[in-house]
């Protein structure tokens, strides 16, 4: 059995970090199926690998911190990618 690609709380800093930019299409997947008005239960499923139904305080905790990230980076850090890089 492999690690999983991601925690179950992606870090919180005030500027976009390493997790956040490896992760850029699983937010984008996930503010599209907000947007649509997918189950959450369904997206964890598909997008995590996560069972909600053998594990659903975490599924739930997994997919509702990585969606308010993704919120995040839509309100502000976005804002971080289009500066420029510290060497």
């Amino acid at each position: 059995m492999t690690e999983p690609s991601f925690l179950d709380h992606p870090p919180l800093t005030q500027r976009v970090n390493a997790y956040d930019e490896a992760h850029l299409g699983l937010y984008l997947r996930l503010l599209v199926a907000d947007e649509e008005g997918a189950d959450w239960r369904e997206v964890v499923a598909v997008l995590f690998g996560l069972d909600p139904v053998c594990e659903p305080e975490r599924a739930k905790v997994v997919h509702d911190r990585h969606l308010a990230r993704a919120r995040w980076m839509t309100e502000a850090g976005f804002q971080h990618l289009l500066q420029p890089r510290l060497q």
